[in-house]
Order: structure tokens, then sequence, then C-alpha cells
């Protein structure tokens, strides 16, 4: 069931339009993306600097962040470091004309996609769009997953999230009633509120959602 369910949201995402911000100074290109990514099926909004796009509330709903490194103001790496905490999922594409490019490889150290060079292959910047976007709404996804996997934690009483947790690392009912106390019936019990309250259809799922939640509280 919560596999299932899981993989409905995957689908969903991932069926979405594809939302790119394209920022240039320039204009001229700038119009150019937007039509040429437009007439392309993907959904583009434009910002003149990294300044104005950063000013937006909206932003956090973009894939894909398609950039000049050099533009008055603000550069590409300090544009990544802007979106990490602005827009924490977007992928960020650069562009730069040929004395650029050691800026853009190390953006690309620092987490950027990729860094093209002008003038632009159509071909080289959807795939690196589409690659971006997969990456972005992985992420997106499983951060959305955590948080729904933390607030069913949430609802469990101090009981059960003992039980949970020695359910989680192996113990039979038996070994857990000796261990906390109850009979072996009020353990199973607890059990399957644990069950219920998680969303977990079986008792692999169980194990993975606390194999999650203890990995994320590392993080």
């Amino acid at each position: 069931m919560a596999s299932s369910r899981a993989s409905r949201d995957t689908d969903n995402e991932m069926a979405k339009a594809i939302s790119i911000a394209i920022i240039d100074d320039d204009e001229r290109l700038r119009d150019a993306l937007v039509f040429q990514l437009t007439t392309a099926g993907f959904e583009c909004a434009s910002y003149a600097s990294p300044e104005s796009f950063l000013s937006q509330s909206h932003t956090a709903h973009y894939d894909c962040i398609v950039a000049d490194i050099f533009m008055p103001g603000m550069n590409g790496l300090q544009l990544l470091k802007h979106v990490r905490q602005a827009v924490p999922f977007a992928s960020l594409i650069l562009i730069t004309g040929h004395g650029d490019m050691p800026t853009g490889v190390e953006a690309m150290r620092q987490g950027a996609i990729d860094c093209l060079e002008k003038p632009l292959n159509r071909e080289v910047l959807t795939h690196a769009i589409l690659r971006g976007t997969n990456l972005s709404r992985v992420k997106r996804l499983a951060h959305q997953r955590q948080l729904e996997l933390r607030k069913r934690e949430d609802s469990l009483t101090p009981r059960e999230r003992e039980i949970f947790t020695l359910i989680a690392a192996g113990m039979l009912n038996k070994q857990i009633g000796y261990q906390l106390g109850p009979t072996e019936w009020t353990v199973k019990k607890h059990r399957g509120r644990i069950m219920k309250k998680m969303g977990a259809g079986s008792l692999a799922d169980l194990v993975r959602m606390a194999d999650a939640l203890r990995d994320s509280s590392r993080v």
C-alpha cells in the first residue's frame, strides 16, 4: 500500500510541466531563450538579474534555473549560494562566454548541474534541463516524504515510539513485552496501531520507515 502510494506520488511529480527561470541581463538572449523553451513545451519566466529573481516570493516551484555567469552585481557562484537557500531543490545551469569557463567549472564543483558555452546548442541545453529537472524533482519528493514520515512519527505516543524502535530493531512481540513489561498481547495491539499510524503495509515497510527517519536525523 505504502509503496504503491509512493509510486503514484512519483508519477504525479514527474508528469508536471517543467518550470524554468531564465536569468540574463541580455534582453535579446533572454527573450530568445524564453521563446525557444516555451515552444519546446517548458513553462518559462525570465528575470533581468539574480536580484530581481531572488526578490520574488514564488521561486520555490522552479525545477531548473538557467542563468548567465556574469551579470552586473551577482555572479554565478554567488547566485548558487542564494539558490541553495531560496530554491533548495532547483537545479542551476550556467551559461557563459568562453572566458568565463573557470568560474563555471568551480560552480559545478559547488553543485551547479552544468556550464554551457554560448552560443547555446538547443539539444545540449534541453538535455541539461531534463537532467536537472529529474534531479530536482527526486530531491523535492524525497524531502516531502521525509516530512510526511516525521509527521506520522509525531502522532505516536511515547510508548508506541518505544515499541516502534524495538520492532525496527528486529525484536519479536514476546521479546518487547519482556523488555518493557506489557504482555505480548498488549504489544501486539500497540504494533497494530503503530502500523496504522505510520501507514505501513508490512513489517518491511515499517523497518524502511525507521531507517529513513534515522538517516534523516543524521543530516
